[in-house]
């Protein structure tokens, strides 16, 4: 039975079925409650949080549901804030700026949200499961984790750093495929190389660990759900499937362009994070392309656009905003997040059967 394995048997879940943890608001309690509810796994994408705001959507969300529910954070990464920014970026950015009526040049004072923290909240609250990207977690607050019977979740984007996260103590690993979109988890190293697309990486992942995968990355139907599983993932996690959600947090915008775009239009780009990821091509993209090599690296970039992401929302100005999104956007639906997750399980369920896969 497609419904029945490990990852459904110890989460507890009615569907293998992941609603992707995508950080920015996107992951409301509400999203987040409804995917549960409705029998998959929901996941707060907590990364940009402060503490005490991840604190307050944990609340939330068992104020919504008492099913399991998942709160990703990023690993962090070394960088230096006092990196030279190249005058060619810094005239860019200072036009796009004076477009939006804001301040040139805006002084940064906080690059990252205080990792040690957010895990402090994260091992007091004690979702079941726990989940990251961009590394692998520290032995210590890995050991902490289990202690407190959370399940562990590391992304890869290829087999060799599978095997790192395995060998680290993850439970299961969530196989990040190419056609993802957002940001790439790549960490060994983070390289326009590992572009590895889902159906090319989930068999091999499988082969070659012990533990669960979970297929991720241009999975919007049960079409997909299907063949990760056939391929010999366990679950499926979808994050721009639950993006156009009603209770999805993206701008209306944000929204409207993933309902409307074109599969040429969604692209990597590394202008307003510093790292790469994939998303719906605008003005701001086109803009800092040609000095790609020169970018700050993250998360000095994205702290350098947050004034600029943050003015562009406010003004309706989609030229300027950051607009993450999957290779297989066009598929997306405007529904609730209960009846996606509804259609999800019967086409799968439909497709199996076909398949002549037992029920």
């Amino acid at each position: 039975m497609w419904t029945n394995n490990p990852i459904t048997s110890r989460l507890h879940l009615k569907w293998p079925i992941i609603q992707a943890p995508m950080a920015g608001g996107a992951t409301t309690p509400a999203l987040v409650a409804a995917v549960s509810e409705a029998g998959g796994l929901g996941t707060l994408g907590a990364a940009y949080m402060s503490p005490e705001q991840i604190r307050e959507a944990i609340k939330s969300i068992r104020a919504l549901t008492d099913k399991p529910f998942g709160v990703n954070l990023f690993i962090p990464e070394d960088y230096d804030a006092d990196q030279p920014i190249a005058e060619s970026i810094a005239q860019a950015m200072n036009e796009v700026r004076d477009r939006l009526g804001i301040p040139q040049n805006p002084q940064v004072t906080q690059f990252t949200e205080p990792f040690g923290e957010q895990m402090a909240v994260v091992l007091e609250e004690q979702p079941a499961v726990f989940s990251f990207t961009f590394g692998v977690l520290d032995h210590r607050l890995m050991a902490e984790l289990k202690q407190r019977g959370i399940t562990v979740i590391g992304t890869a984007t290829t087999v060799r750093e599978a095997i790192a996260l395995e060998a680290s103590g993850v439970d299961m690993i969530a196989a990040q495929g190419s056609e993802a979109g957002g940001h790439r988890g790549s960490f060994l190293p983070d390289s326009p190389g590992n572009m590895i697309g889902t159906m090319a990486l989930v068999p091999q992942m499988v082969d070659r660990v012990k533990i669960p995968v979970i297929a991720a990355g241009g999975i919007m139907d049960g079409r997909g759900i299907a063949a990760a599983l056939a391929l010999g993932a366990q679950a499926a996690q979808l994050g721009t499937a639950f993006l156009t959600c009603k209770e999805s947090g993206a701008h209306a915008l944000h929204k409207k362009a993933i309902l409307e775009t074109r599969e040429e239009s969604i692209v990597m780009t590394r202008a307003f994070s510093g790292k790469w990821a994939r998303g719906i091509q605008n003005e701001f993209m086109t803009t800092l392309a040609p000095f790609d090599h020169e970018l700050p690296t993250y998360p000095v970039q994205n702290a350098l656009t947050k004034d600029i992401r943050a003015a562009a929302g406010k003004q309706q100005q989609i030229a300027y905003m950051s607009m993450w999104a999957g290779q297989a956007a066009p598929l997306s639906q405007e529904i609730s997040a209960s009846e996606l997750v509804e259609k999800l399980a019967a086409e799968t369920t439909r497709i199996c059967s076909n398949l002549g896969q037992p029920q």
